[in-house]
């Protein structure tokens, strides 16, 4: 953890600690109103009285505050989640309900662009023996399976004869499975590297509306998810956006990930850091 990245969340816990208070003083003075209000009702009839017109500047004061809160908090736990390895030892695997689903999936515009490899994601692939001890994206299931199911895992090793890499599902399995971690021999072309936590310059710029492969938060499960807020943007005029600079900087990305209703039928946005977005691979299944 470097020391820029403390100092990024120490600031921004400062800045909700202030926002709370703000937020205090705010109600503070919208319950004096009230009392005064109810004690009073006549007083709005006066000439030149602003009690009203002040109490909705107050609301709307309130609102805002309680909306910057929620987005300062999710950029918090963002950063958070950037520091922790994916899918803490024993927390149970999402996955997110396709069955009945598959007509309501939004088709992207940019789903036919071909999928993108980084100069380090392939620098790594023609030296499988550099990823021993990282973190990649593996599909366990076989070319015969109906979806492609895709997990985090640890490498082990490579066998340079086979052209397989061994590698370690950290996350004990469901009782179905064993209970226990799980250990798979997969091709390369099971396996797609993340970008470096470390080096967020390892991570691809996906525009809004691409397709993506990336990591449900608080799972160790990588679903496809479509970029809503990039890490970076750039406009026609080659100038980046204001709001992806913000993402960029703090190296996460705002995804909507297919299959994932609300029981209100709505798709929520997911903050997700850069590290743990990778492309999608062309034919995809899910």
């Amino acid at each position: 953890m470097s020391s820029s990245e403390i100092d990024s969340i120490l600031e921004n816990s400062k800045e909700l600690d202030r926002l709370r208070k703000v937020q205090e003083e705010a109600l503070t003075e919208i319950n004096k109103l009230h009392k005064k209000l109810q004690t009073t009702p006549e007083v709005v009839e006066k000439p030149g009285d602003t009690s009203l017109s002040r109490l909705k500047t107050l609301y709307i004061q309130a609102k805002d505050l309680s909306e910057t809160e929620v987005r300062v908090s999710n950029i918090l736990l963002a950063q958070l989640d950037a520091l922790l390895p994916p899918g803490p030892p024993g927390q149970q695997r999402r996955r997110l309900a396709s069955e009945g689903n598959e007509q309501k999936k939004k088709q992207k515009k940019n789903d036919a662009e071909p999928s993108r490899v980084s100069p380090s994601t392939r620098n790594q692939l023609d030296n499988p023996a550099s990823l021993k001890g990282e973190q990649v994206a593996a599909r366990i299931t076989t070319e015969e399976s109906e979806k492609d199911e895709y997990i985090v895992v640890k490498v082990i090793h490579f066998d340079r004869e086979t052209k397989e890499f061994e590698v370690l599902d950290e996350e004990p399995g469901d009782d179905e499975e064993g209970g226990g971690q799980r250990k798979f021999k997969l091709p390369a072309s099971h396996i797609i590297p993340f970008p470096k936590r470390n080096d967020p310059s390892t991570a691809l710029d996906f525009q809004t509306g691409k397709a993506v492969l990336a990591v449900y938060p608080g799972t160790t499960a990588l679903y496809k998810a479509t970029v809503m807020i990039p890490s970076r943007k750039i406009d026609r005029k080659g100038n980046e956006n204001v709001l992806s600079m913000q993402n960029r900087k703090k190296h996460i990305y705002v995804l909507e990930f297919d299959d994932d209703e609300s029981e209100d039928g709505s798709m929520p946005q997911r903050i997700v850091p850069s590290h743990n977005v990778v492309a999608l691979p062309e034919g995809h299944r899910q």
